[in-house]
């Protein structure tokens, strides 16, 4: 991957709905070597799909919840079964399992604190958790879908 390449991740980051053409102009090249280049960095997977970012607060999903759990049971089965429990979860936004005192870290978005409560309940129905603490965002000072291109 070259500068260009860069260039045209970093536009396409910005507004995925721009047309090739303008892609390309925006990038110091034509219109069909642009788009060679585009297919060829989702071909290799770097673009792994384009999507419209859609305002939480605008569809009545405006509390954001960052959830902490800690686990007694590290076994490879359990992490399956509770992967798959919790990808299932529409309101799961990101899901990482972490390193240091706490094992995974959900970022979850729902309507009100009655419908975290909700979720909250289905969550630890499902498999068993020695800790779940719950965070909630009082103000989103920066969200972004871009990365730093480098």
């Amino acid at each position: 991957m070259d500068a260009i390449d860069r260039k045209i991740l970093a536009v396409l980051q910005e507004d995925a709905s721009l047309s090739v053409a303008e892609v390309g102009n925006r990038v110091g090249l034509s219109s069909t070597p642009c788009w060679k280049r585009i297919q060829k960095l989702e071909a290799e997977g770097v673009i792994a799909r384009r999507v419209a970012v859609v305002d939480p607060d605008k569809i009545g999903l405006g509390v954001a919840v960052f959830v902490a759990i800690e686990t007694g049971d590290h076994s490879d089965a359990w992490l399956a079964n509770f992967a798959q429990v919790v990808s299932a979860m529409p309101e799961v936004m990101e899901f990482y399992r972490m390193a240091g005192d706490v094992d995974y870290i959900l970022r979850v978005v729902v309507g009100s604190i009655q419908e975290y409560d909700a979720f909250y309940k289905r969550l630890i129905s499902t498999v068993p958790l020695k800790n779940v603490t719950s965070r909630f965002a009082m103000e989103r000072i920066k969200s972004t879908t871009a990365l730093p291109i480098r």
